[in-house]
């Protein structure tokens, strides 16, 4: 039973929430204030983070950033419609995805089955057992681990699945859309920022190549290519 920490001051909208996922078989546990919240995630006993942006105390963004201080636990982040400004911040914090409210608990619960299924492993982390290994980089995917020139990168779930649909496919430029269906586990959203904020983290994390240039690059009009060199 995969539990999950449910982070929102809407004491009514959590309990249907909770209500919902304990149906769907999730184990829940509640806090109603990022101080409370950030304290549940750092526990380690949680296998998924639901964290709400607008909170008395702490906020969202401040919760999450201590919670991605100190864990790597996926996080997935309750935004208000329209709010981009919110939604991009949090990716740049770590998140791993969004769903903007109101959204209803089955949407939810589909959001939160897609990054379990991702985190726990997919069909294409068990292609092989050895490690994966792009130039500089070596990812091993059974151990959900990465490294630049042997030193360890650290990666939230997000970063690592993009980044291994890249490596597989090194050297060829993967769409935009692959990255999402693949990577965050479902299919790309009209005007969605996702790709490009945790591609922009991946570029900050890894080293660059020889001549400078980072190891990710954008190709115009189709997508995002690993440097095989």
């Amino acid at each position: 039973m995969s539990k999950v920490l449910l982070i929102d001051d809407d004491v009514e909208l959590v309990s249907m929430f909770q209500e919902y996922l304990e149906q769907e078989g999730f184990d829940v546990t509640t806090a109603h204030d990022g101080e409370a919240g950030t304290a549940a995630a750092l526990t380690g006993q949680h296998a998924i983070a639901i964290l709400d942006v607008m909170m008395p105390r702490m906020n969202g963004l401040e919760t999450l950033r201590r919670i991605r201080a100190a864990s790597r636990m996926p996080i997935l982040m309750l935004t208000a419609r329209g709010d981009d400004t919110d939604r991009i911040v949090g990716l740049e914090l770590g998140a791993d995805d969004y769903v903007t409210k109101p959204c209803t608990p089955r949407e939810l619960t589909a959001r939160i089955r897609a990054i379990l299924r991702r985190t726990a492993g997919t069909p294409m982390d068990q292609l092989a057992s050895a490690p994966l290994v792009v130039g500089q980089l070596t990812m091993w995917p059974e151990q959900r681990r990465a490294a630049w020139a042997g030193t360890t990168v650290e990666l939230t779930s997000t970063e690592f699945n993009l980044l291994e649909v890249l490596a597989r496919h090194a050297g060829k430029p993967v769409s935009k859309n692959i990255l999402s269906e693949q990577g965050l586990g479902r299919p790309m959203a009209r005007f969605d920022r996702n790709i490009d904020v945790h591609l922009s983290s991946l570029r900050h994390k890894l080293g660059t190549l020889a001549d400078g240039r980072s190891c990710l690059q954008t190709v115009y009009r189709m997508g995002y290519q690993l440097i095989k060199d």
